[in-house]
């Protein structure tokens, strides 16, 4: 008997992806549970596990393709035998039968309206919870590169303008001589009675539906200038004039980047409170333990004691460890400690979240952090494991920088930047019993900013100044 194997649900909010790679061919035999293809999705590369037995007869999809979840992927027969015989050489018209339909379906799909989706179909969105501004969309146009694709090299004013190219933020399925756009009908008055044409809210909904956030959404970047999801994006010159370019895609990482900033950018009342800690005792002892740290598999670095440093902090200033729900007037505060930490990989910018960060001691989250970060350059992160953090770290003290301004991880209110320590001359009163002097100390720039809707200011300066002395005074580690 043939069974379809389709595209299962990848975790909240999220219901598409990139297939980087098939990992079973025409003619093998698959096992439950055994991972067929590698997926990108928003965040995270992750392998799909089967969910059915056979042997497979038809694989429906290639690399580089974009798919959604019920998407059908392959097709195997549930008898070895009848499905060896479908697959064996020389049998051209089973060969044609089992041959990716992709293209097709392409010169289908080109002239095709899409299908509406019904009511209660699953609510689609990006990696974190579903907001107007960091939701996607829910399937990239026909004909657009995909990552790591040139798509366009111009020279002097032969190239095509750069506003030539489709924005993401103009589906074509909703311009004006487009088919209805698919919203309820409370969600169609509420765009009359604040004058929004419908057709141009992009939604975020299954089959592009449009939701009451979405048109909110629109209104709001409307007011305020921003380019973000629902938005016209404002064209950019034609940049060949001046000189040769190279246009490429965003890949799915890169773009949720980008909307999930903007989104942050925009809905939050960013401040940033400097400081610096000295940590030239913290040193001494992150020197002395190195080795132990290593020979356990972790790696002793200033992130790992700046996770247990927050974690103390959380517990004291728990409205940092909170987030700001609008529609509902609330805060929510969060009684578990996660700390997400920002890792640079070549994918862009992940953020896995540590668990309990104030139950475990220095050297077990040193561990756990070196893992974290080797698979999230690994592409290996699951979503589960990039969510449900209180708090972000970021630091760029690897690379140098004085300070700067992070922009706040939502749906977090609070991101703890961290910068090179360098020495300096710092002045010593004499009131540990020495002659007044300046000493040599390594110093630690601090940087906190914060959603100024949540933390007041003075709030925000004890925060800081409460890090900055633990890490001063290493005892308080402890308490």
């Amino acid at each position: 008997m043939a069974t379809d194997f389709k595209i299962p649900e990848l975790g909240e909010n999220v219901t598409a992806g990139d297939v980087v790679r098939l990992l079973v061919s025409q003619g093998d035999t698959v096992a439950k549970d055994q991972p067929i293809l590698e997926l990108e999705t928003d965040k995270a590369t992750i392998e799909v596990p089967s969910s059915v037995a056979g042997t497979v007869t038809e694989i429906r999809v290639e690399q580089g393709q974009r798919v959604k979840v019920g998407d059908v992927v392959l097709t195997v027969e549930e008898g070895a035998g009848a499905a060896a015989k479908g697959a064996e050489p020389g049998n051209e018209k089973d060969k044609e039968k089992a041959a990716p339909p992709a293209k097709q379906a392409e010169a289908a799909d080109r002239g095709a309206k899409p299908k509406p989706q019904p009511v209660g179909a699953p609510e689609e969105g990006g990696l974190s919870q579903k907001s107007p501004g960091q939701a996607e969309q829910a399937e990239e146009p026909r004909g657009t590169a995909r990552r790591g694709e040139v798509v366009e090299i111009t020279r002097g004013a032969r190239g095509a303008p750069a506003a030539s190219a489709p924005g993401p933020a103009q589906p074509a399925a909703q311009a004006e001589s487009g088919p209805a756009a698919a919203a309820a009908p409370s969600v169609r008055r509420l765009a009359r009675e604040l004058g929004v044409d419908i057709r141009q809210v992009r939604g975020t909904g299954p089959g592009g539906r449009i939701a009451v956030e979405d048109v909110e959404a629109f209104v709001k970047h409307a007011l305020t200038g921003g380019a973000g999801v629902g938005a016209p994006a404002i064209p950019l010159p034609d940049f060949s004039k001046w000189g040769e370019v190279e246009r490429r895609p965003m890949s799915n990482i890169r773009r949720k980047t980008a909307e999930h900033l903007s989104h942050a950018w925009n809905a939050i009342p960013h401040v940033t409170q400097h400081d610096q800690a000295d940590i030239t005792e913290v040193e001494r002892l992150r020197q002395k333990y190195a080795a132990q740290a290593e020979q356990d598999g972790g790696k002793l670095t200033v992130t790992a004691i700046a996770l247990k440093v927050v974690a103390g902090a959380l517990v004291r200033f728990p409205q940092v460890n909170a987030s700001v729900d609008m529609a509902r007037r609330e805060i929510v505060y969060k009684k578990a400690i996660h700390v997400g930490v920002a890792v640079d990989t070549d994918r862009g910018l992940l953020v896995p979240v540590i668990r309990d960060v104030n139950r475990k001691g220095i050297l077990e989250l040193s561990i756990e952090l070196a893992k974290a970060s080797e698979k999230a350059r690994a592409g290996k992160l699951s979503l589960d494991e990039m969510q449900g953090g209180g708090i972000t770290i970021t630091n760029l003290g690897g690379i140098g920088g004085t300070a700067f301004t992070p922009i706040i991880n939502w749906p977090e209110v609070a991101i703890l930047g961290i910068s090179r320590g360098s020495h300096a001359p710092v002045w010593r009163d004499g009131s540990d019993g020495r002659d007044g002097d300046f000493e040599p100390r390594l110093m630690l720039p601090l940087s906190l900013s914060y959603d100024h809707r949540v933390i007041d200011g003075a709030d925000a300066a004890r925060f800081l100044r409460w890090v900055a002395e633990a890490f001063e005074q290493p005892f308080l580690l402890s308490l």
